[in-house]
């Protein structure tokens, strides 16, 4: 393997449904003591209640119980509210917390790392995946402070008689059993329909990307088929969600009554023989109801569900291997680019194959070869875009791997054959703000890049979505965007939508750099092999030769790759 320095790479803590709760930090001991102090008030009423009718029957004074009664709803409805703006801020900070480690994660990862995901599938990873995932505290803490009212109820009843406490236990049973059952359905197609959700997403996404080769193509109502296809399933597993929840419900509701049936014949046959009096079968019914009422712990253990399948998803996202980055500067040199013994697998094959190439600084070096030869995957190799399985690539004698992340973004820029532009205007999209203006003007005056923005309304100021610009134009601000590299110039096919004269112009600002270099360009055009200081010929993964262009030419093969 890959030899690897010291790195100073990304790496995320682990994320479960442990970690994700305890992330709401202060909103949770509040939002736990306002669940608690609701089910005490829901606990001591009943009583209260109890001690009233008693003092009704009795001809007693009454407004006492009656006064504390009223305390207890005042308090009830301010723990209420407390706890659902808790509930709120908790649940929108471990969102944005949990959306800032995901989308960190992903740029961290590089290229490589997110492959395996599909861009719609990410984005609703990030964006209603982590909402459910956020609910985990709060659901947590409510679920275990809902145990307080059964549990108080079981106590409470064999305080006023043991009998009471054992019917209502012998019924409690059963819901007990109902939420198991819900809860472990629940689980399961919380993510079946999570995962469903991000297939329709990837679909949609990809299809938005390519409405033009759509539109032009015909195939609108086929697309509209291939992306709606999903929804048949996932309509499958949210009916699946709504049937046990229903059946969960209506099981609960026949075990409720059952339970306070229970406790009411007890209770009155102790009422009878005076062992309680008429208030305290009042507060053992209201205790029975407020105990059986374990049933609607359904909610909460659903987003507990929700909660573990966004987690999950979440969780194989964090499991993306960050770019490790070393401490190393880059030494004086003139950009020599060395591939030693350089492998790299695909999903069934190796797409390069022991690569040994010796690249001389300053130069231009063309890399051809037929389709699917390797060369993108050495362009990448050279950009660090990707590491090799095998070998290492070294810069000036350097691994790649061993430069800091500043050293090697300095000293090596890249451009590609359909490149995406990032930013909010023109400008942005060749450089950041820190560049400067004059930078960002150089650039784009060296790839010619300039010749079409200064005709645009509001110049480098234009907002992207409003600038119309083919293919090669943006191939040129791509190609100005790499342009402020220092050492080393990865082209990957960047300049094969440019006309024939932009080409030749940007060609030969490319080997007439005055900067000296070293640019490494993926091409299918004989003008700029024949330009080019050297050429690697790819074929299958290995290198078939690598000279002039004018000694290659003389092979057959060689000409018939371009043609």
């Amino acid at each position: 393997m890959t030899p690897t320095t010291a790195t100073a790479a990304y790496h995320p803590a682990p994320t479960t449904f442990g970690a994700v709760a305890k992330h709401g930090r202060a909103w949770l001991p509040l939002i736990a003591v306002t669940a608690l102090a609701g089910s005490g008030v829901a606990l001591a009423l009943p009583s209260v209640l109890g001690h009233s009718v008693d003092a009704i029957i009795a001809g007693g004074d009454y407004g006492k119980w009656f006064t504390i009664a009223v305390v207890l709803v005042a308090v009830g409805i301010v723990c209420s509210l407390i706890d659902a703006f808790a509930g709120t801020a908790c649940v929108a900070g471990t969102t944005a917390w949990l959306r800032h480690r995901l989308v960190s994660q992903v740029l961290h990862g590089g290229p490589e790392g997110s492959r395996e995901f599909d861009s719609g599938d990410l984005v609703s990873r990030v964006s209603g995946n982590v909402s459910d995932a956020a609910q985990a505290g709060p659901a947590a803490v409510t679920t275990v402070a809902a145990m307080a009212p059964p549990i108080g109820s079981l106590v409470l009843l064999a305080f006023i008689d043991p009998w009471l406490a054992v019917a209502f236990f012998g019924g409690i049973l059963g819901v007990i059993g109902v939420l198991f059952v819900f809860a472990r359905r629940t689980a399961e197609i919380s993510l079946a329909y999570q995962e469903t959700q991000g297939r329709i997403s990837a679909l949609l996404t990809e299809s938005v990307a390519g409405l033009r080769t759509i539109a032009s193509a015909g195939t609108i109502a086929r697309e509209e088929r291939r992306i709606l296809g999903f929804l048949p399933e996932l309509h499958k597993h949210g009916l699946e969600t709504w049937k046990i929840l229903a059946r969960s419900g209506a099981q609960a509701a026949i075990v409720g009554p059952l339970v306070l049936v229970a406790v009411l014949a007890v209770g009155g046959l102790q009422l009878v023989d005076g062992r309680i009096t008429p208030g305290e079968l009042f507060a053992a019914a209201q205790y029975a109801v407020l105990g059986a009422g374990l049933g609607s712990l359904t909610g909460v253990i659903g987003e507990i569900a929700r909660a573990r399948a966004g987690i999950q998803r979440a969780a194989e996202v964090f499991a993306i291997n960050p770019v490790a980055h070393g401490t190393l500067p880059l030494p004086i040199g003139p950009g020599r680019l060395t591939f030693d013994g350089v492998t790299v697998f695909g999903a069934d094959s190796a797409l390069l194959q022991d690569v040994h190439l010796e690249l001389p600084g300053g130069a231009t070096i063309a890399v051809v070869g037929p389709s699917g030869s390797g060369k993108s995957v050495l362009a990448g190799l050279a950009a660090r875009l990707r590491d090799p399985h095998f070998g290492q690539v070294l810069l000036d004698g350097v691994p790649l791997q061993a430069l800091s992340r500043q050293a090697l973004r300095t000293a090596v820029g890249c451009a590609f054959e359909r490149p995406t532009l990032v930013g909010t205007t023109i400008g942005d999209a060749i450089s950041h703000d820190a560049v400067g203006p004059v930078r960002t003007l150089a650039a784009a005056r060296a790839t010619h890049a300039h010749d079409f923005v200064s005709r645009l309304p509001d110049g480098y100021f234009t907002p992207l979505p409003k600038a119309p610009m083919s293919g090669g134009e943006r191939q040129r601000l791509g190609l100005a965007r790499a342009w402020p590299a220092s050492r080393l110039l990865v082209l990957d096919d960047a300049t094969s939508s440019l006309d024939t004269a932009t080409e030749m112009q940007i060609s030969k600002t490319l080997t007439e750099d005055r900067h000296r270099r070293t640019r490494l360009i993926v091409t299918h055009r004989t003008a700029t092999a024949a330009r080019a200081d050297l050429v690697v010929w790819l074929d299958g993964g290995r290198v078939r030769a690598a000279g002039p262009h004018q000694e290659l030419w003389q092979d057959p093969a060689y000409r018939e790759v371009f043609g």
